[in-house]
């Protein structure tokens, strides 16, 4: 992907994987998902272009069931709360969806019904009986994630019966079943299912794969091995109360599985944006627009092969994703994170404690765009703010804006000398941050277009104190001044998708309203240029002399390293008491 395939498009759809509304958002949701996400979305519109940013709460299947009796709760008040919780959290780190639904509202219980019809219409939906794990004990048919065994491929214990977290696949039976529920071995019973005819799209999906370049091709790499291997027929109807109702006649008590209807949400909920728009087709705006499905490295067999297969299954009528971002997990302390062990950190409690964009600026450092796992440790998360945000970010912008404030009250002076050598690298440096940042986050590299933010501040960090205004008021002084109060807004404006709450503050501190700070983000310019003794040079920048800055205070405050060592302890005693 280049900045040239951004440039030449204009509206885009942008989803982030349904979290299960069963338990609360962690980091490692955050990292691998709806970060990078939301700083290419932020990035789109900051181009101007149309974007929806949509997600919703994955609300269907027996686990929020079982969850929902013991809290002696319907199913739709407990994932109602779950909604209404992750939609908070979301919002106390900025993730800025245009959008956070549901999968059991309305208008995707219809969406997936009359899919589901089509699909049946087409002649890929089948009846089967099929022999099905029952719990004499707890006296119900077990769906997938309350069996668990052995992965018939690799071998690892306790897994899913419909997938294995090792490798990735969705085992044909699982090897050794066990009840999820009390533990004791299940047996079988006969029970009537409708099948999807994933079989008949091999060569459709091969083809898909081998011509989209835009997809990892890793990912491509090992998915088409599965292809190879033969893909097998997927039920996708089960015998539980909670879940949407199978549209037909003789299917009674039948619901669909959650991974038929739950990406049909990001359809759904898209269209029900839309909807509201006038004079918009929205069938037509999703067709016309880039899809982007971003995702962790979890799902990928159903992203690449269920979602695609039944997409073709209705003639395109919705076209494929345009790309699947998919990266790898987030580990803790180089252990992998498992809420059952209580070994990771919840996103509430983290923000409780720390400022959001602390958070959201050390994950994008950390977040490669690959299937590589990343690690959250402690004491780098220390490091990078201390030094990375605070001591190279934070000291150009509070050291640049104060010195204006107390020498010239606040107004940006004019220059009065010749731009030198050491300006012109400046003016050049200024005028191509924007593309140089542009042409990592648009091929979804956050973290080296973080890098790249970096370099930027720790150069004019470098050129404030080598030019030391302080000591040549009457030469150059002037000129240091302009130039780094420019950088300070560029640097503002590249960082704004990583760290949006704190460019806020940056903007009200550089002298811009609310709407003047829009326009800038949408690269209008906000000012008019005037004659002056370098207007070749001076067209390119965007504050002009006499601009009038506002309140300055320092934007961040340093973390405690014992505050971490307490972060660290409180870790190996949660696991201590779960253990």
């Amino acid at each position: 992907m280049n900045l040239n395939f951004i440039n030449n498009n204009n509206s885009f759809i942008i989803t982030g994987a349904l979290p299960y509304a069963n338990g609360e958002i962690h980091l490692g949701h955050i990292s691998s998902t709806y970060l990078p996400a939301d700083i290419f979305a932020r990035f789109l519109r900051k181009l101007g272009k149309k974007v929806y940013f949509i997600c919703a709460s994955d609300d269907y299947g027996t686990p929020i069931l079982i969850k929902a009796e013991k809290e002696n709760k319907t199913p739709e008040q407990f994932v109602q709360y779950w909604n209404s919780r992750d939609r908070e959290d979301f919002a106390s780190i900025s993730i800025s969806f245009d959008k956070f639904y549901k999968t059991s509202s309305k208008e995707n219980v219809e969406f997936v019904q009359d899919f589901f019809l089509k699909l049946k219409d087409n002649g890929y939906i089948y009846e089967k009986d099929v022999i099905q794990f029952f719990c004499d004990y707890d006296n119900k048919f077990l769906p997938d994630r309350y069996v668990l065994g052995t992965c018939p491929y690799c071998n690892s214990d306790n897994q899913y019966s419909d997938l294995c977290e090792k490798c990735g696949r969705v085992p044909q039976e699982i090897l050794d079943p066990k009840c999820g529920i009390c533990g004791k071995p299940p047996t079988k019973k006969s029970s009537k299912h409708y099948f999807f005819k994933l079989s008949s799209f091999s060569e459709k999906l091969r083809t898909w794969l081998s011509e989209n370049e835009n997809l990892q091709t890793d990912i491509k790499r090992y998915v088409i091995n599965w292809i190879d291997e033969g893909l097998d027929d997927w039920d996708i109807t089960r015998d539980i109360s909670w879940g949407i109702p199978v549209p037909l006649d003789n299917a009674h008590g039948k619901v669909f599985y959650g991974w038929f209807d739950n990406h049909l949400c990001y359809i759904s909920t898209t269209m029900t944006i839309l909807a509201d728009e006038n004079n918009v087709d929205g069938k037509k705006f999703w067709n016309d627009s880039q899809i982007y499905h971003f995702i962790g490295k979890d799902i990928v067999y159903h992203h690449f092969l269920f979602l695609p297969a039944m997409r073709m299954g209705v003639d395109n009528e919705y076209k494929l994703p345009d790309f699947i971002p998919c990266r790898g997990h987030l580990m803790l302390q180089n252990q992998k994170i498992s809420k059952s062990r209580n070994w990771y950190i919840g996103l509430r409690d983290f923000i409780s404690q720390y400022d959001q964009d602390y958070l959201r600026f050390y994950l994008a450092s950390i977040s490669s765009y690959s299937q590589d796992d990343i690690n959250f440790d402690w004491d780098l998360f220390y490091e990078k703010i201390n030094n990375e945000l605070i001591d190279n970010v934070g000291n150009f912008i509070n050291r640049v804006l104060s010195y204006t404030k107390k020498q010239y009250n606040g107004i940006v002076p004019q220059p009065i000398t010749e731009f030198d050598s050491d300006d012109k690298i400046c003016l050049e440096k200024i005028s191509t941050i924007e593309n140089e940042v542009a042409k990592f986050i648009s091929s979804i590299e956050v973290d080296k277009a973080l890098k790249e933010i970096l370099k930027f501040s720790n150069y004019f960090n470098q050129y404030f104190q080598t030019k030391s205004p302080w000591k040549n008021k009457e030469g150059t002084a002037n000129t240091t001044v302009y130039l780094s109060l420019n950088a300070v807004r560029e640097l503002t404006l590249v960082l704004e998708p990583f760290i949006p709450n704190s460019c806020s503050k940056i903007w009200l501190q550089l002298g811009y309203s609310e709407t003047e700070t829009e326009k800038i983000k949408t690269n209008e310019n906000v000012i008019d240029k005037e004659d002056n003794n370098n207007k070749d040079s001076m067209e390119k920048l965007k504050i002009r002399p006499g601009h009038i800055l506002g309140e300055v205070s320092p934007l961040f405050k340093k973390i405690e390293k014992s505050d971490i060592e307490k972060q660290k302890l409180k870790l190996q005693n949660n696991l201590s008491v779960k253990t």
